[in-house]
């Protein structure tokens, strides 16, 4: 079985005593294909730097709400140059918070906007970090999906580790957006998650492992990395019904739609 991360921070320090080998592991539990997105300028940097040193890595860039005090024009003229460069497949990860609340929130608001607006001019799809603020996350992105481009209102992006509710999980998937889903899937009280997660529609499912963190059982507890991602495709094959190998294509299916991904790697 092939598979997709669609969001794994391996360019984070706690990778840096085995990345190689984190990568083997990947690629060896059939992981072919991962993508690393930034939370600042200097993270897009790091994840553009990946992006060219190993094939089947792609960098998404951007600014996270919890980082976006300092966000300002000059910041998003430093990410419109990123967004421009080889192996960008996305802008992110961008969005609210409202729990660690490290940002103003009227600041939040403007760095998430002026990234939308830069993701239609670019005709790249968006990475969704959503914490705590589901509803002012789903009002700007359902005004800004309304008015896209013909080319990118099919793939507007997805809510990653998706953990909201049943309806903002039914307005985003109305707008347009695929949700992804983490290790919290597979641990023993996440019951609502995997009630939406059921309810998804096969194609717009996507799954990542957010890696290093949200570990999949049975390795809660434990560094994530990007091998483990056939943990949480188990877990949505049985919650629809299907075999692995069938989620498991779907699952890389959509990441190839959303992404523009290539089909196969030589």
């Amino acid at each position: 079985m092939i598979h997709i991360d669609t969001h794994c921070h391996l360019n984070f320090d706690s990778y840096d005593a085995d990345r190689a080998a984190v990568i083997a592991r990947a690629a060896a539990a059939g992981v072919t294909r991962l993508i690393i997105p930034a939370v600042d300028v200097a993270t897009g940097e790091e994840a553009l730097a990946l992006a060219a040193e190993y094939p089947g890595i792609f960098a998404a860039v951007g600014v996270h709400p919890n980082s976006s005090s300092a966000f300002d024009a000059a910041t998003a003229a430093q990410i419109a140059a990123q967004a421009a460069r080889p192996g960008v497949v996305a802008i992110g990860e961008i969005g609210l918070d409202y729990y660690w609340n490290k940002s103003p929130r009227p600041q939040q608001i403007a760095a998430f906007e002026a990234q939308l607006t830069l993701a239609a001019a670019q005709r790249l799809p968006v990475i969704i970090h959503n914490r705590e603020a589901g509803e002012d996350t789903l009002a700007i992105l359902e005004a800004w999906a309304a008015a896209l481009p013909p080319e990118l209102r099919p793939r507007p992006g997805v809510l990653h580790s998706f953990s909201a509710t049943p309806a903002l999980a039914e307005r985003a998937l109305a707008a347009g957006f695929y949700l992804g889903f983490t290790g919290p899937l597979t641990f023993g009280k996440a019951e609502e998650t995997r009630r939406i997660a059921r309810a998804v529609p096969l194609e717009r499912l996507l799954v990542e492992t957010d890696a290093p963190f949200l570990t999949p059982h049975p390795h809660r507890g434990q560094r994530n990395e990007p091998a483990y991602i056939p943990f949480i495709v188990e877990r949505l094959a049985t919650l629809h019904g299907l075999p692995a190998a069938q989620m498991a294509q779907a699952l890389t299916d959509n990441a190839v739609r959303l992404f523009h991904l290539p089909m196969m790697l030589d």
